[in-house]
């Protein structure tokens, strides 16, 4: 597994996260949450991720960018428990939403439970597709 956040696997158009806000679905495990939403068409990347820390709890740029870093560094440390079991392209926002202050352990623990717990709403919408189709 290649434990990188390039470029291209970051979230940088506005227009789709525009979509991401109007049309995704969410999945939290305080204090983070996941919004996300499947990309129809051609998409170069399988994942597209970006990272957001609120101004109403953390005041100080110094604080958010610390929160984003972490977020980053525990997606790209995790991202292989998303890589291996998707199929289908996503965009997805991830933040952080709590004036706790919690360590980078606490927030790596929680990153992999909110991913566990995304894959199984993802397979669970899926299973409720096909039974549709059928």
């Amino acid at each position: 597994m290649n434990f990188t956040y390039p470029k291209n696997e970051r979230l940088k158009s506005k227009t789709t996260i525009g979509l991401l806000f109007s049309e995704g679905k969410s999945v939290s495990k305080y204090p983070l949450r996941l919004v996300y939403r499947e990309e129809k068409g051609e998409v170069d990347e399988k994942i597209k991720i970006g990272v957001s820390v609120s101004k109403k709890y953390f005041k100080k740029a110094v604080d958010r960018n610390y929160f984003k870093r972490v977020l980053r560094e525990t997606y790209r440390l995790n991202k292989h428990l998303l890589w291996d079991n998707l199929q289908e392209p996503y965009s997805i926002m991830f933040f952080y939403q709590s004036k706790d202050r919690l360590s980078y352990a606490e927030i790596n623990t929680k990153t992999i439970q909110l991913f566990e717990k995304f894959l199984l709403q993802i397979n669970k919408t899926n299973e409720s597709q096909n039974k549709i189709d059928l």
